[in-house]
């Protein structure tokens, strides 16, 4: 959870300065979903090369947004990311 944004679909649930639509992406290659934005913060998850993020917030080179496959929300490096379908 960011005190700064939340998805869309939770604003009947939580308030946030700022609400995002989630944008479907798949992974073109493995990657962390970490729960902090920092590198060495704890691995929630390892997506895997055609599995979708939900991408609601890119600063530099880190994505922040939902695992729907595990319903996890948290980091990982934009890279990884394709383009949408």
């Amino acid at each position: 959870m960011r005190p700064d944004i939340a998805d869309v679909r939770l604003a009947e649930k939580v308030f946030a300065p700022h609400y995002a639509e989630a944008i479907p992406l798949p992974l073109v290659k493995e990657a962390a979903l970490r729960a902090e934005r920092k590198p060495d913060g704890g691995v929630l998850v390892v997506l895997h090369a055609g599995d979708v993020f939900e991408l609601l917030d890119v600063t530099g080179a880190i994505a922040w947004g939902v695992a729907p496959a595990s319903g996890f929300v948290g980091y990982l490096d934009a890279e990884a990311l394709g383009q949408p379908a």
